[in-house]
């Protein structure tokens, strides 16, 4: 190799060293990239896309456009001010449930009863006002059931209480055959007390609903008693049952030989009225009389048939059995 070329090369490669040295590294060279790296774009200009190489455009023409029905409209930003007010009143609307559209069927059998029918609904449940008047009809159901004929009105109607092999309430509804016999105290009073072998025997009892008897029992008897005069029908020694069965008037047919027993009880409450009372009749009823023998006259309240007209028409419905002898089934078939 030449020499004098390899001592040429040492030179240069000590210079670059001490160069390096004495200055430090050199700074990396940066070209500037010909294209932006970000592109706006201004989707509102008819020519097709521009370009902006500038980051910070000048431009009076908005990078944002807001568009509507297809027209760009040119945001436009209110400038804040410390005398609005930053929450702004609206008025508050009462909520109202949207109007029930219900058929003319609905609305005329609506006027012909009073069971919950097109009440409607709120999502899937009640409407609050169906709901509160269902619990308020519950309530009043259960008060009948453990309520109590008062004293005064015994006193009234001028009759003495016996009571049947019931205990308590709760065993009166759960125990239904002792509701159907009466106590040995009760028989003993009701054959000193009573008169034997009447035309027509009157019983009350509380039943199912002391609210029952309590609303109308007065108005029927009195008028159960002014029609039996006026046909010159005999009636017995009436007097009160507490926490008496339907069947019970067979046990009294046989103690006093009545021809025709009246009985006059409260219903089972319902969820439309809890102040119904029937009246229950029968012809010489005796221990093994069946169901299909009576006839009852139910449904007995302000809103059901009243009780001046329940105890007017009782009268004439005992003429009936007198006449015929019979009663039920079998006064039907003699009538026809």
């Amino acid at each position: 190799m030449n020499d004098q070329l390899v001592s040429m090369i040492t030179q240069l490669v000590m210079e670059k060293m001490e160069k390096t040295t004495t200055e430090g590294q050199a700074p990396e060279v940066i070209t500037a990239p010909t294209e932006p790296l970000i592109k706006f774009y201004d989707t509102a200009a008819t020519s097709g896309a521009r370009e902006i190489a500038e980051p910070m455009s000048t431009t009076s023409e908005p990078l944002i456009q807001l568009y509507q029905q297809g027209i760009p409209q040119q945001a436009h930003i209110a400038p804040a001010t410390f005398e609005q007010p930053l929450n702004v009143a609206v008025p508050i609307k009462p909520f109202q449930f949207e109007a029930d559209t219900l058929t003319d069927s609905i609305q005329a059998a609506k006027k012909h009863t009073p069971a919950r029918i097109g009440v409607g609904r709120a999502g899937t449940r009640p409407k609050t006002k169906t709901w509160l008047k269902f619990r308020l009809d519950h309530a009043a159901a259960v008060d009948a059931v453990y309520g109590e004929v008062t004293e005064d009105l015994l006193q009234k109607l001028d009759v003495f209480q016996v009571t049947t092999k019931v205990t308590d309430k709760e065993e009166y509804i759960t125990r239904p055959d002792l509701g159907r016999r009466l106590s040995d105290e009760a028989k003993s009073l009701i054959q000193q007390k009573c008169k034997q072998q009447p035309k027509v025997q009157v019983i009350i009892s509380n039943g199912l609903s002391a609210s029952a008897i309590e609303e109308n029992v007065q108005d029927v008897y009195l008028a159960l008693q002014q029609s039996l005069s006026n046909l010159n029908i005999d009636i017995g020694t009436t007097f009160y049952i507490d926490k008496g069965r339907v069947a019970l008037m067979d046990e009294i047919g046989e103690l006093l030989q009545a021809e025709v027993i009246v009985y006059l009880i409260g219903e089972r409450p319902g969820l439309v009225s809890a102040e119904s009372m029937s009246a229950y009749l029968c012809y010489k009823p005796r221990i093994g009389t069946v169901e299909a023998e009576r006839m009852v006259i139910s449904n007995i309240h302000k809103g059901g048939i009243p009780p001046l007209e329940a105890g007017a028409y009782l009268g004439t419905i005992v003429q009936k059995i007198l006449h015929y002898e019979a009663s039920g089934v079998e006064l039907v078939a003699k009538e026809g």
